[in-house]
């Protein structure tokens, strides 16, 4: 893709999805290209106080720069990018979720009293997240997955729908706790474990942002055209 089609315009989405290094610079900047996938670059950096045009330069720089060849899964089989999305992120997910949630409950009940409404409500908002992420690839698994690789794509419209929904809620939830730890920066006061469950909620950020980035911006779209 030429760098000149990146406009102001462009679709944070579709930024990432034709130039897979700028997930690099949204990251750097917290810019949703997951759930926010569908709108304007110009839009996402006037919300966020950032110059389009920098965000552009940098975007084209981090691509340039670089020797290295992201994976480029638009261009995969959707099979293999199935495979890719339930290894890599639905199985992690897996352990994750239920090590960050036995750390979020133990920070929360030992050191409840040094922040009690922030440490609680850390824990009834991962609580909730993690309830909604379980339950979501096991219709993935079970349900859409399925009928994209028995070749219903076509008619996957209504499951779809679905999960984009839930992608928004999980996006929703990851904001919240992103404000509530402070950008996931712990107090001075914070033992190991505290340190260890921001910098866990963190990483869990950044992973479901590439995990709903590859369904919302190229496995869902591929699999409705057939």
């Amino acid at each position: 893709m030429s760098s000149l089609t990146i406009t102001p315009e462009t679709h944070v989405g579709v930024i990432a999805v034709d130039h897979p290094l700028a997930t690099r610079v949204f990251a750097r900047h917290q810019i949703d290209f997951c759930c926010g996938g569908a709108k304007p670059i110009s839009e996402v950096c006037s919300k966020r106080g950032l110059d389009t045009q920098d965000i552009i330069a940098q975007i084209l720089q981090e691509t340039s720069a670089t020797d290295s060849s992201p994976d480029r899964w638009a261009d995969a089989p959707l099979n293999e990018l199935i495979d890719h999305i339930v290894n890599t992120y639905h199985r992690a997910l897996d352990e994750e979720l239920p090590r960050l949630e036995a750390m979020a409950s133990k920070v929360n009940q030992v050191h409840g009293d040094k922040d009690p409404e922030r440490l609680s409500s850390i824990l009834s908002v991962f609580q909730s997240l993690k309830a909604e992420l379980e339950e979501h690839m096991i219709k993935e698994e079970q349900i859409l997955f399925p009928m994209i690789l028995q070749g219903q794509g076509t008619n996957a419209q209504a499951p779809v729908s679905v999960m984009l929904h839930e992608h928004d809620q999980a996006g929703r939830a990851l904001e919240s706790l992103r404000a509530l730890t402070n950008d996931y920066t712990p107090p001075a006061i914070a033992c190991n474990t505290w340190q260890a469950l921001y910098h866990g909620l963190g990483a869990l950020e950044t992973d479901l942002h590439q995990h709903i980035h590859l369904e919302n911006n190229i496995l869902f779209p591929r699999a409705l055209q057939g």
